[in-house]
């Protein structure tokens, strides 16, 4: 096997917008092991979220990354499919009280937690996601099942299975399949639960700033049309004042830095046969409305695997993060793999985010966008040309991508010792949601000897 990774160096690219900071990272430093005898192959990369990753807490979300690449290559050793691989490695991400995913979740507006997972197998094509769900700790073991359950075919009476389910009929099938609830108490840790009293007592000032506001402009707009109080001074009309620092309160709030919600978690894996997967779970936004689904449930945007086709030289696997709604208008996800078709990966990938997700004209109304993706893309090739061997190699490319102040990422092939975790920043001057970083590396995977 051959790695090539590390961070070389950096260099600002000229843009299309003269709002887009777009930041290439080189990156070689070569790095040779021998396949041992036997052994399977693949390739994992996976996420803890595009938003801000404060350096405070660095280290927790660097080893929930390592733990959930050692759980997928550890799947992929044992012969299991890239779809079981992927959602192990979430399932890890899942559990950690530091992620926006499974346990700790942000809390909705009712204080409750309701989640959203999908998974895509690039073999079949086939889908699974559920959304808003509450009541299960692992919502990605949902979405997987109804993948599962999805291949087998027709149900009885020639019914199609589902492949998304929501809410409450999302719970029920996943009980009646097996899969245990979870009380909602646990469910909650005491970092969301301190997030969601900090965030309502934020809300409920600026509610009252707004009312406040709202109930001045109306006596202001009486005044005007009525009788006008008029100064004893200079004879003109007064002007209403405004009591306290209300606006003062509204402003702080709506320039308060909270992308630090926005850490979905993902996974992108490619195994021995070159089959890939990718998979998605998130608590969604911070105090978001009951019932609200985001981008990682649904179909195009928060994942995407597909193998090599006919009309696709190159297997791909994404997985997205950042902000919901953006990420649903843009289908991000989608657009990245087709994207990835193209010959040069990381300029496809740069120009994408750019163009379709920045200056996407879906969200010209946005001050800034954020979000974030892996990607990965595989295909056969022989081996170097300097080697004597005639085994086939699987060449993998592996890149991540954010406008977000910062994406932690880990990743790591069957042959590592051990994962290698990473977190990306915009460089300093960059702003959220108009600037771009990208980075990534490239691994050779040789088939094991027999």
């Amino acid at each position: 096997m051959i790695m090539e990774k590390g961070i070389s160096s950096v260099e600002v690219l000229p843009s299309k917008s003269s709002q887009v900071t777009a930041v290439k990272v080189v990156v070689k430093e070569p790095e040779t092991k021998q396949t041992q005898r036997g052994k399977r192959v693949g390739f994992v990369l996976v996420h803890a979220g595009a938003g801000y990753h404060s350096e405070s807490k660095a280290k927790e979300y660097k080893h929930v990354c390592k733990r959930a690449c050692q759980k997928a290559i550890e799947k992929l050793q044992a012969g299991a499919l890239a779809t079981d691989a992927v959602t192990a490695a979430l399932i890890e991400l899942e559990d950690s009280p530091f992620t926006n995913a499974g346990l700790g979740s942000n809390l909705n507006l009712l204080g409750e937690i309701e989640c959203d997972a999908s998974i895509m197998d690039g073999k079949s094509l086939n889908f699974g996601a559920v959304g808003a769900l509450s009541g299960i700790k692992n919502p990605v073991s949902v979405a997987n099942r109804l993948l599962c359950e999805g291949q087998k075919g027709k149900l009885s009476a020639g019914r199609i299975p589902p492949c998304f389910l929501v809410g409450e009929g999302a719970y029920r099938w996943a009980v009646d399949h097996g899969i245990p609830a979870c009380p909602p108490g646990i469910m909650a840790t005491r970092f969301s639960l301190a997030a969601f009293k900090r965030n309502k007592r934020k809300l409920e000032l600026a509610e009252k700033v707004e009312t406040d506001l709202i109930q001045l402009k109306k006596r202001r707009q009486s005044n005007e049309k009525g009788s006008r109080v008029l100064c004893s001074a200079c004879g003109r009309p007064q002007r209403p004042m405004m009591v306290g620092k209300g606006g003062d309160q509204i402003e702080l709030y709506s320039q308060e830095n909270d992308s630090g919600t926005l850490d979905t978690v993902g996974a992108v894996v490619v195994d021995q046969e070159g089959n890939v997967a990718a998979a998605v779970s998130s608590g969604g936004l911070a105090l978001k409305h009951p019932g609200r689904v985001g981008q990682a449930a649904l179909y195009g945007c928060g994942c995407w695997a597909e193998n090599t086709g006919a009309h696709t030289p190159y297997s791909t696997a994404v997985s997205t993060s950042g902000c919901g709604e953006h990420l649903v208008r843009t289908i991000l996800a989608r657009e990245c793999s087709c994207a990835l078709q193209t010959e040069d990966a990381h300029q496809a990938l740069l120009e994408t985010m750019q163009n379709k997700f920045i200056g996407s004209p879906f969200l010209a109304n946005e001050d800034g966008v954020l979000g974030g993706v892996i990607v990965l893309r595989s295909c056969r090739c022989s081996a170097e040309p300097e080697s004597s061997q005639e085994k086939p190699t699987l060449l993998v490319e592996f890149l991540w991508s954010h406008t977000t102040e910062s994406m932690c990422v880990g990743y790591m092939s069957a042959q590592d010792g051990k994962a290698k975790t990473h977190i990306s920043r915009l460089p300093p001057g960059a702003v959220a949601g108009q600037s771009v970083a990208i980075e990534g590396g490239v691994c050779r995977l040789e088939s094991p000897e027999s």
